[in-house]
């Protein structure tokens, strides 16, 4: 059973190429529908800052092409011509990232609080979708507690911090003093609500927020002391602020530069558009609006930086902890393939030794004692055909690439208990 990942992210590509696979949760689902046609076990975590496709199968993927397809059918496209810039890892490789991610060493923003609950949702609608197995549910389950050690064992996610937090301190640093400023808030689900309680921790004093669903935003502008707006009057809002902040997952651009200028009336005011929506929610254009200026979830990188400096030492605590539990889950998947086989080599020549064993020995008059005699005989040569190749397979560093070859030779079946349980839980 062969591990592989396909992926696109922060560090290969910029947003205004990964957003084209950026997945809500429909169309999550719809990808798993159509990964299961072609591999035994999928899932896919997208977030902002990546999208990736974890896979099991009899063998590693080469080729990211199918699944790069796959994705851009699950949002309704074509898959891009000329391809896009995808990497592809398998085995131990694939296992690691996944780690890395879930710890939170992988993000644009280190140590930030929200990737973990994300890699456990992936895993959620894999199983949902019925694309798990042994395999990959292990291989979660594992990358779940990696970011729980993380974070309870090294200083990673002191001071949590996540993208949310970070375009307010975009603010801060862009604009100075938010206390009076007025920020516009685009979105009430969970970057939104993050967003809105940084802000207001800022100190920020006049607050609109603004949802697709006006009862969430009215409910969080409750708990914020914050003034609802009915997304209707988007472009009143947007007249209104200093500051806008917008996170949703419209599909679309919904704010351009007509909305920016009609609802400026032409006034001249600045105004800051912070876009940590993936898809973004702002057409780039508005740049050349005159007094406005637009940052995208790729222009958080400086400030980003500033936090990676400050982690740096606590990254490497976190890189220990990585390669202690892909030590152990390695050593599960290889006796998840090299220990059945063994088992089913010694069961299949101890039938053989019992066989001819039955067929011989009435034929030979045997007192009790000599027969005992040859069935120690008989054992002990078959203990010594068998050590040489049991130790091979035991072996930590090439043991599994021999299991399809004892399988073959000695007609042993397919062998590996893929749907083996798992009790851990994540």
């Amino acid at each position: 059973m062969h591990i592989s990942l396909v992926g696109i992210s922060h560090k290969t590509a910029p947003v205004a190429v990964r957003e084209r696979f950026a997945l809500n949760g429909d169309e999550v689902g719809r990808a798993l529908e159509l990964l299961k046609e072609a591999y035994e076990g999928a899932a896919v975590l997208s977030t902002c800052n990546r999208t990736e496709v974890y896979l099991t199968g009899p063998w590693p993927v080469r080729d990211p092409a199918p699944v790069i397809e796959a994705l851009a059918r699950a949002r309704g496209q074509s898959p891009p011509e000329g391809g896009a810039p995808f990497y592809v890892r398998t085995g131990k490789e694939a296992a690691r990232h996944l780690f890395r991610v879930a710890a939170g060493v992988e993000s644009m923003v280190v140590g930030e609080a929200e990737i973990l609950g994300q890699v456990r949702s992936a895993f959620a609608a894999a199983t949902a979708a019925r694309t798990h197995n042994a395999v990959l549910s292990r291989l979660f389950h594992s990358a779940i507690r990696v970011g729980r050690r993380a974070r309870n064992e090294t200083g990673i996610g002191r001071h949590a911090v996540s993208v949310s937090s970070t375009a307010v301190a975009l603010a801060r640093k862009t604009v100075g003093d938010l206390s009076s400023s007025t920020v516009l808030v685009v979105s009430a689900g969970g970057a939104g609500k993050l967003t809105a309680r940084s802000l207001a921790e800022a100190g920020v004093r006049q607050m609109l927020v603004t949802s697709r669903t006006f009862e969430r935003a009215r409910e969080l502008a409750s708990d914020l002391g914050a003034a609802p707006v009915p997304f209707n009057r988007l472009d009143w809002a947007l007249g209104q602020a200093d500051i806008v902040i917008t996170s949703t997952g419209a599909p679309e651009f919904l704010i351009g530069p007509e909305l920016v200028r009609t609802s400026r009336n032409g006034d001249g005011r600045p105004l800051l558009l912070i876009d940590i929506a993936v898809p973004r929610d702002v057409d780039p254009a508005v740049r050349a609006l005159p007094g406005v200026h637009l940052f995208d979830i790729d222009d958080l990188r400086s400030v980003a930086r500033d936090n990676l400096n400050a982690r740096r030492a606590e990254i490497q605590r976190v890189e220990a902890i990585v390669e202690e539990e892909l030590a152990r889950f390695s050593e599960w998947l290889r006796s998840l393939q090299v220990v059945p086989t063994i088992a089913a080599l010694r069961k299949r020549a101890e039938s053989i030794r019992q066989a001819e064993l039955e067929r011989t020995l009435p034929r030979l008059g045997l007192d009790d004692d000599a027969r005992q005699r040859i069935e120690a005989m008989s054992e002990a040569i078959v203990k010594r055909l068998l050590h040489d190749p049991i130790l091979r397979l035991k072996q930590e560093s090439d043991g599994e690439r021999y299991v399809p070859a004892v399988r073959e030779l000695f007609r042993l079946g397919p062998g590996v208990a893929d749907d083996a349980e798992d009790e851990e839980e994540p």
